[in-house]
């Protein structure tokens, strides 16, 4: 089974702007396709990756330029701190999720097979998919379908749910889907049901906040001219990217001094946001939604 293809690869590798004897991060290592390129690039340089899911262990590549990180990306700062780097020249981060993930029954990540709920990215963790649609109240439910899915009947579906669960708990994908099954609009059940399974996900995972961490932190890190480089699949994680490049805010409003100067680590290289070409949306279908963006240290 392929991994995953790496969406982007020439294009985020080059927005890297590679120092042959830099010191640089992927943070998303999964497959491992964007390290092996950017290791391809070195000479003595140094590459550490992050990636906290177990499966990738298999992909990791016997080079002594090559730290592996078995971690989340929100402990960047921590473990390049044990690592003795106090600074990087770039930080390259696919935020898709693997292929892998999805064609994997038993990671309860897609609609498409039935498995126990599960959604875990660290199958470490302690709380799933199983946990969140079981025990959040009502509204934490519509919150998460409204803000993370952008769905309209947010508070509808959130509402079947916990009637549902009354007569007994939903332990499966199949007993889900039965469950919401009275939500699911005609026609575009297929596209209403991945926003459904997008919106968990993140949640159970955290995604959205710990972008933001791991953003704020590599800005910190980077060496002046260093690189930041993001592969987004979606417009939450899209917006946080661009807003922060843009106003070093996770918000549409950026801080200014006195004069009304923009207040920002980055600087923005890309003007316009970089998508897959039509040869590589035919090569790899899970690359149409991808976004990529590239911002330089002030």
């Amino acid at each position: 089974m392929e991994y995953h293809l790496p969406v982007l690869l020439e294009e985020s590798v080059e927005g890297l702007n590679i120092k042959p004897n830099g010191v640089y991060v992927d943070a998303t290592f999964g497959g491992g396709g964007h390290s092996r390129e950017i290791l391809g690039r070195l000479n003595k340089g140094k590459l550490l990756a992050f990636d906290q899911d177990e499966d990738a262990l298999e992909n990791i590549p016997d080079d002594k330029r090559f730290i592996f990180v078995r971690h989340n990306f929100r402990f960047l700062k921590n473990f390049l701190r044990y690592y003795g780097i106090h600074s990087i020249d770039g930080l390259l981060a696919d935020l898709g999720v693997s292929s892998h993930h999805f064609d994997s029954p038993h990671r309860g990540f897609s609609f498409r097979f039935d498995s126990e709920l599960d959604m875990r990215m660290n199958t470490q963790a302690d709380f799933s998919a199983k946990e969140l649609v079981n025990t959040y109240g009502t509204d934490d439910l519509a919150r998460i379908f409204r803000q993370f899915g952008e769905l309209k009947n947010a508070g509808k579906l959130a509402n079947t749910i916990t009637a549902y669960r009354k007569q007994q708990a939903i332990v499966s994908i199949r007993e889900f889907l039965e469950a919401i099954s009275p939500c699911l609009p005609k026609h575009s059940e297929n596209q209403y049901l991945a926003k459904v399974f997008q919106a968990i996900r993140i949640e159970v995972n955290k995604e959205i906040t710990y972008l933001k961490e791991m953003l704020g932190q590599a800005a910190d890190l980077l060496n002046p001219g260093g690189r930041l480089v993001v592969i987004s699949y979606h417009s939450l994680e899209d917006r946080v990217v661009k807003n922060f490049f843009r106003n070093g805010s996770f918000d549409s409003q950026a801080e200014t001094d006195l004069y009304g100067n923009i207040l920002r680590p980055l600087s923005p290289v890309n003007r316009h946001v970089i998508v897959p070409n039509e040869d590589e949306i035919n090569r790899n279908n899970r690359a149409r939604s991808a976004r990529l963006r590239i911002a330089e240290k002030l």
